[in-house]
Order: structure tokens, then C-alpha cells, then sequence
């Protein structure tokens, strides 16, 4: 059997990820879909609205055959190391291809990477705060720059299958109408961004959303629970206004002197948004700073957000019959330990941030996301929605 590889948020999965999956099967003629999805924390430094389990049923039901978890010591991350850790992830399930959205797909990125190589110095300790400054450097390297969230995206793709021992082979593909972040749901179309329908869903919206996404997603925003930041905001406050600023300093991606300035605001700051606004300066994105308060939140320091991306692993969330096949194919062969559950050793050692990041989520979400939990093995599934085009 042949895997493709995805590497995905679904948050929640709409129209333009199911065709994504389509697609994908469709370029490679894979016999099985593999999916890296981030767990209850996003690569934007927020909540996700629909839990890991929820999520990952969501895409077994929609064409995906295996899902695996990415780690939140790179679901969380700027692009590059987000990109690095799903690619990290599907290299060693023995993906052979890799398909991703792009803005602008026809881009050569294999190119771009391949000229900017000796420019790496000017962006070895890149993040999205110095996003101009590293899109300066490519300019300079390649005369292009990259301002588009999933152009940008897919460069990283390519940086990091190129450092592998055995790349895999990438397919970018046009993203379907919605660019990544329009905020409205165009009335008569058949794609809208995760933002908008995030929106939609939280106001209860249902008959703006009902012709972007799959059936099951609409059942699933309608009857569960659905987190954002504000959820959240009183116990980020009280981390803020108790812990020591020299311990703050250690948070994951906190820049140096940024932990006072946060500090300072959560004595007046109302709510989450209005923290985030007080917070911002020309130098801080609200992607970064967003990134900052999740580690803070989750209480992830620098040091060890590095060990666990030193000693990566692969925690299954689902499968089909077709995926339970492939694993079966390459389980004897995996670079990295596999995990279907956890049990007390593995809570307090190897899952031990993705244990803690789940049960922060759990404390509003209710629902138990690493306890007593197992992989979905689901139904073969005939998926009775029409292609979308």
C-alpha cells in the first residue's frame, strides 16, 4: 500500500478540506490517506472550537484513513517548526507524498527553497514576529516574497522534506475561493474560510454554514461544545497575576522583556481580546503573542518545548479498515514510538505536555481527551457527500 501524507487543523473541517482529501487520493492514487492534525491547540496560538477526538472522527468520516496527532510542542509553533514537525511525522509513517492548499500553487517552491539555501543565516531563528524580515531575505535570494499564510506554509514544506534522508514527493494544490482568513460566508458558494465559519458557529448561525460544510461537521457545531480564547481567559489572568515574572521569562516563545509588558496589562486588561490589544506593539504579531499566552496558559517553557521536539513520537487518534491495513504494513519498520493510549508513565514522561495541554482544554471542554481514551477504529465508510470540484 501507498500513503499520501496531509498535514491539517481541521478547525472545524469544512468543504475545502473535504476536497483536500479528494484530491489528494486523486493526484497520487494512494492507496491511503494519512493525516498529522494538531490536537486541542492551533499553530495561530488558540483553542480549537471542536476537541482532537472530535475532529479526528470528523476526517475519518470525510476520507482520511489514519490520524495521528501532531504534538503540541509543534502544533503551536511558527511555520517552520509546525511544518518541520508534520513533516517529521509523516516521513517516518512512510508517507511517499505529501498535498497541501496553497494560495499560489504554481509557485516554485522546490526552486525558492533551493536559492535561498545559503541565506539561511539571515533567518535561523525565524518566527512569524520577523515574518518581514525573512520574506526580506528571500526577496534578496530569489526576487519573490511570500505574504500569503499557506504560501508561506508550503515553503516550509519544502524546506523541511528537503532536509530529510528520503523526501517525500509534494503536490501543492489551488485553495478553493476562501482565501485563509476572509471573515464572511459568501451566500451561494460552496467553500468559506475556517474563520468565518468559526464565527457563524459561535453566533449560531447553522443556515450560513449548512452549504460549506459536510453534514458532520454541521451536526458536530450544533451539539458540542465549542472553545475560543475567552473560554479560557480567567485562568490565563490568573496565571499572569500569580506566577513570578522570572519564571514567565521562561515561557516558550516569550521574547526578553515581553513577560513585563504582560504582566503589567493582565492588572487591567477586562477580557482576553482586550488583553491581546494591550498587549500588542509594532513589534509583536497577534499570532506571536497569541503563541506566548498559550504557552503560558499551558505552562510549556522553552527547555522543554526543545527536549520533546528532540524525541518526537506518533500518538494514533483513528483509523479505518484501510488505515488499520497500513499500519499493520509499516508498524515494524516506524522510526518513532507509536502510542494509542496513556497510561501513568507516559502521562508523567514522554506525553507528558500533551497530557497537560488537554487537560487545561478538558477543564472547559468537559470531555476527557487523553484518559481512557482510544483510537476511533471506524466502519469502512462509503462517504455519501458528492465530490466537490
Amino acid at each position: 500500500m501507498q500513503a499520501v501524507g496531509l498535514i491539517t487543523e481541521y478547525n472545524p473541517l469544512h468543504n475545502g478540506h473535504r476536497y483536500h482529501l479528494q484530491r489528494a487520493k486523486q493526484l497520487t492514487g494512494a492507496d491511503c490517506v494519512v493525516v498529522v492534525m494538531s490536537g486541542n491547540w492551533l499553530q495561530r496560538g488558540e483553542p480549537a472550537i471542536l476537541d482532537k477526538w472530535t475532529r479526528s472522527k470528523l476526517a475519518l468520516e470525510n476520507g482520511a484513513d489514519l490520524v495521528v496527532e501532531l504534538p503540541v510542542f509543534y502544533a503551536t509553533q511558527p511555520a517552520h517548526l509546525f511544518a518541520e514537525g508534520g513533516i517529521r511525522l509523516l516521513s517516518a509513517l512512510g508517507c511517499t507524498s505529501v498535498v497541501f492548499g496553497a494560495e499560489h500553487p504554481d509557485l516554485d517552491f522546490k526552486r525558492l527553497t533551493a536559492e535561498i539555501e545559503g541565506h539561511q543565516d539571515a533567518f535561523s531563528h525565524y518566527n512569524a514576529t520577523y515574518a518581514t524580515q525573512f520574506n526580506a531575505a528571500l526577496k534578496a535570494a530569489t526576487g519573490v516574497t511570500l505574504t500569503a499564510a499557506n504560501d508561506m506554509l508550503s515553503f516550509c514544506y519544502y524546506t523541511a522534506n528537503q532536509a530529510l534522508a528520503h523526501p517525500m514527493q509534494l503536490y501543492p494544490i489551488q485553495r478553493q475561493q476562501a482565501n485563509h482568513a476572509t471573515p464572511t460566508i459568501t451566500a451561494g458558494q460552496a467553500y468559506a474560510s475556517g474563520t468565518a465559519i468559526r464565527q457563524a458557529a459561535f453566533v449560531q448561525d447553522w443556515s450560513a454554514i449548512v452549504p460549506v460544510v459536510p453534514s458532520d461537521t454541521l451536526t458536530a457545531v450544533k451539539s458540542q461544545r465549542l472553545q475560543r480564547w475567552q473560554d479560557f481567559w480567567p485562568l490565563l489572568h490568573y496565571q499572569l497575576l500569580t506566577v513570578d515574572v522570572a519564571h514567565s521569562g521562561q515561557y516558550d516563545q516569550m521574547a526578553e522583556g515581553l513577560e513585563y509588558r504582560m504582566q503589567a496589562m493582565a492588572q487591567q486588561a477586562t477580557d482576553f481580546d482586550n488583553f491581546m490589544h494591550l498587549v500588542k506593539s509594532k513589534r509583536y504579531t497577534y499570532t506571536r503573542l497569541q503563541r506566548v499566552a498559550t504557552a503560558a496558559l499551558l505552562q510549556l517553557t522553552q527547555q522543554e518545548v526543545q527536549a520533546a521536539q528532540a524525541a518526537p513520537y506518533l500518538r494514533l487518534l483513528g483509523f479505518t479498515p484501510k488505515g488499520q491495513a497500513y499500519l499493520h504494513q509499516v508498524k515494524k519498520q516506524l522510526p518513532l514510538p507509536l502510542y494509542t493510549k496513556i497510561n501513568q508513565d507516559l502521562r508523567q514522561h514522554a506525553l507528558n505536555l500533551d497530557y497537560r495541554a488537554g487537560r487545561v482544554y478538558e477543564l472547559i471542554n468537559g470531555q476527557s481527551q487523553d484518559l481512557y481514551r482510544r483510537p476511533w477504529r471506524m466502519p469502512a465508510i462509503s462517504v455519501d457527500q458528492p465530490e466537490l470540484s
